[in-house]
């Protein structure tokens, strides 16, 4: 393509992965997991190394990621586990605004494959006019339920090679006519992993000692009887190897970019959905691998590369605090679209940092997460946990005590740092929360969502 037939607008190419903790990758300080492509990404944009997502399980954190508003604002509190399909499909994020719109609105052909999990998945939705879509949230890897054409099908080969096809193709029919927006979501690495992956990504962890993934003693909170079993050696192989499987076809996104002229214009980002604990700590899972609901920054914490060379500094690491519900105003912000909603929503654009411009005001910044009735406040140097109603509670100096080892909520000493956070929570939340659907509310325990959350359910049983 040549210059002239370029837009005037970044094309996005969002690449999204499903249940992969940040420290899942080579370009994050992992020396086991081999990641060349995502390395590659890194190398050549901004890596930040304190994102958050909005909440610590798949649904939540994608609605937020797409509308720039909190749980309590738009009513997914849970994965969801009833109305992807059939007679009594649910559009959860009916009525409000995602990005996406604000993107198909200015002129952007607006794409989607791979994992939605949003809500009535046979219904393109939120100004996506491609739509392959995963039928709900997660199968294994092969036969996988899928969404082409408006029909459903099941797809017989490696569901990540098949959702990577899908974009490619995607990518071929731009013709530069119109900037494009691409979601290329994974459905890995997201359990099942026995039996579940090429054996030539498995073969690669066969002699691996897994030092990154210590397994330590049962978590007292863990989910007891997990349904992937308790070979945590087999697990982990299958775990790497769908890292590893998924990074050889971000490969192959990259390089059809470069190959059609495409890489200096066009925003390349990288994230995953929530974070993902691989015996950390004690358990497997994410925010809903312990019962009560964890906030450990294993399960909060999600890999974040923005990348579009000539543009944003190549090769740099930011340390500053940002959320998922950043993301919509920082994107908008980077294209340079106002959103005029923006007032109500918590997120801040953080796109000064992209372009390499450190700014005093995102120092002072503080993460705000919530699962359900469970409420986390953190800043670089502390975080407070409030369970509604009745707790446990906690609190961890991160500066002397990065892993979360000893909870200081019933020290004496540090009463008024207790006091100070669960003010900055509480202010925070009463700013932001639709009244209508708050999540302290209601009784989510991490089995999935059922219906509306709120009035909007009509009083049905909304989760699991």
């Amino acid at each position: 393509m040549t210059t002239a037939q370029r837009t005037n607008k970044p094309n996005v190419v969002f690449i999204l992965s499903d249940d992969q903790g940040a420290w899942a990758m080579g370009c994050a300080g992992n020396r086991e997991i081999q990641t060349p492509h995502l390395d590659r990404l890194a190398a050549t944009g901004m890596r930040f190394d304190n994102f958050f997502c909005a909440s610590p399980v798949c649904s939540p954190a994608r609605a937020s990621l797409l509308t720039g508003r909190i749980p309590s604002q738009h009513g997914v509190h849970d994965w969801i586990r009833q109305g992807n399909m059939g007679d009594g499909s649910i559009r959860y994020l009916e009525g409000q605004i995602g990005y996406t719109d604000i993107l198909a609105d200015n002129g952007y052909v607006c794409g989607l494959s791979g994992k939605w999990h949003l809500g009535d998945s046979m219904t393109p939705q939120k100004g996506f006019v491609h739509w392959f879509v995963h039928q709900s949230g997660g199968s294994p890897y092969y036969n996988a339920p899928m969404i082409r054409d408006g029909q459903t099908v099941v797809e017989p080969e490696y569901v990540t090679d098949v959702i990577t096809d899908d974009a490619l193709q995607f990518l071929d029919r731009m013709d530069g006519a119109q900037p494009f927006y691409l979601s290329v979501h994974y459905t890995a690495p997201h359990s099942p992993w026995i039996g579940n992956h090429p054996e030539l990504f498995v073969a690669l962890y066969d002699d691996c000692p897994f030092e990154s993934c210590p397994q330590e003693p049962a978590h007292p909170w863990a989910i007891p009887n997990p349904p992937w079993g308790t070979d945590w050696r087999e697990n982990l192989k299958g775990y790497f190897a769908a890292v590893t499987a998924m990074d050889a076809q971000i490969g192959r996104l990259l390089d059809k970019l470069e190959e059609k002229g495409l890489r200096e214009d066009t925003l390349v980002v990288f994230m995953g959905d929530n974070g993902f604990s691989c015996g950390q700590h004690g358990f497997w899972g994410k925010g809903n691998g312990t019962f009560p609901l964890n906030m450990y920054d294993s399960s909060v914490k999600v890999p974040a590369i923005f990348s579009q060379p000539g543009t944003i500094p190549q090769g740099t690491v930011c340390s500053a605090l940002v959320s998922g519900y950043d993301f919509m105003p920082t994107l908008l912000d980077y294209l340079g679209f106002e959103h005029e909603g923006s007032a109500a929503l918590p997120g801040r654009s953080c796109a000064a940092l992209l372009l390499g411009k450190e700014t005093a005001e995102r120092d002072r910044v503080f993460i705000c997460d919530e699962y359900g009735p469970v409420r986390m406040v953190r800043t670089q140097e502390w975080k407070y946990v409030h369970r509604y109603p009745y707790g446990p509670h906690e609190l961890y100096h991160l500066a002397a005590d990065p892993d979360e080892r000893r909870n200081l909520i019933d020290d004496p000493l540090y009463r008024e740092q207790v006091e100070l956070l669960k003010g900055e929570l509480d202010d925070w939340f009463v700013r932001y929360v639709d009244l209508n659907l708050d999540g302290v509310r209601e009784p989510v325990r991490g089995g999935g969502q059922l219906s509306l959350a709120g009035p909007a359910g009509k009083g049905k049983q909304a989760f699991s």
